[in-house]
């Protein structure tokens, strides 16, 4: 099976603090499974490191409230684009992320919150038909 994934899950130093995520569950998928990494946020032409970002009335904005809504769609837009491309038909993203999360994101205040709802690129991808989990559902890709 192709799938997309997150690729700060696979130990690439893409998240906005310029760190990786690592994730043995998702890295072990690889001795069975084509990954194929992404990182919507810098497809979308952030640079790494850049300020945190979350989800609030219907864009996306750092906490000084620059609106980086546009970087956001361009990087979902790619992420779609190489899903598609690859023939993934899921994906497992990075939980709570403003582009990534799934089910459950930041509410947008900066206090660490947490909002019933989905990343730009999560959102866009599940609008296409691709099962997207977060790094702690991935047995549910095989239920």
């Amino acid at each position: 099976m192709k799938i997309l994934v997150s690729a700060c899950l696979l130990g690439c130093p893409c998240r906005y603090d310029g760190k990786s995520k690592p994730n043995d569950r998702v890295l072990a998928l690889m001795a069975a499974h084509t990954l194929i990494p992404v990182c919507p946020e810098q497809m979308g032409g952030l640079a790494t490191s850049r300020p945190p970002a979350e989800r609030k009335n219907g864009g996306v904005f750092t906490e000084a409230g620059v609106d980086v809504t546009d970087q956001y769609c361009r990087g979902a837009e790619e992420a779609l684009r190489l899903a598609r491309l690859y023939g993934c038909t899921c994906a497992i993203l990075k939980e709570r992320s403003p582009s990534c999360g799934s089910g459950e994101i930041y509410d947008g205040s900066f206090s660490r919150s947490l909002i019933a709802g989905d990343g730009v690129t999560a959102a866009l991808l599940k609008a296409n038909g691709i099962t997207v989990v977060g790094e702690s559902e991935v047995e549910r890709l095989w239920k």
